[in-house]
């Protein structure tokens, strides 16, 4: 089965009928059908917002069992899930949903929180605004932080690398791999992660 094909499914489980995905725009992402009434496959368009909508109904923050051998307030990144476990003790973490890095900029290895930020400013990575520039997009040397901020509302950063756990004003990119290393987060979810973790928890990414 296709991986987007997915969302046709959970589509119908979020209650989203068929019709909200036509007349969309070119940036929406593509997903097939099948058609009962042609007997065809059709093409269905997902519009951000439905995205976005359908990824708050599997990636909602949850308590849940954890029976690993990680101590309480680490962090598990796990990239395959595309989830975030933060340890609570007791047998539980919390989980999130979390977006990842795209094909050739993911990772793995262990990390600590050395620095806390609520609405961070971006300096893309000089890496970032080469490659980006090629693509014939333009990016700042310095963006301050605020809602339209990639960052979003709240960052964790990782050690001495440049990536992070952050917000993100992109809804819709959770539960996707679309990131240039780090790890997106609801901007709801990212504050009250922050609020949960102190500068030195271990982060273990997977």
């Amino acid at each position: 089965m296709h991986r987007l094909s997915r969302l046709t499914f959970m589509a119908a489980a979020a209650g989203i009928a068929l019709s909200a995905f036509s007349a969309v725009p070119a940036s929406a992402y593509d997903n097939t059908y099948y058609d009962p009434v042609t007997r065809q496959w059709q093409e269905m368009k997902l519009t951000p917002e439905v995205a976005a909508k359908i990824a708050r109904r599997e990636y909602k923050r949850k308590t849940v069992d954890y029976r690993g051998p990680e101590a309480p307030g680490t962090i598990i990144v796990d990239t395959t899930e595309r989830r975030l476990y933060h340890v609570l003790g007791n047998g539980k973490a919390m989980r999130y949903g979390i977006g990842v890095g795209r094909d050739g900029f993911t990772w793995k290895g262990e990390e600590k929180v050395t620095r806390k930020a609520e609405w961070p400013g971006w300096t893309p990575p000089p890496e970032m605004i080469a490659r980006e520039r090629k693509k014939g997009r333009k990016l700042p040397a310095f963006m301050a932080g605020g809602p339209q901020n990639p960052m979003g509302a709240r960052a964790l950063y990782l050690g001495n690398t440049v990536y992070r756990i952050h917000g993100t004003n992109e809804d819709w990119s959770i539960g996707q791999a679309v990131s240039s290393g780090c790890f997106r987060m609801w901007n709801d979810d990212v504050e009250h992660l922050y609020s949960e973790v102190s500068v030195g928890a271990k982060v273990v990414i997977r």
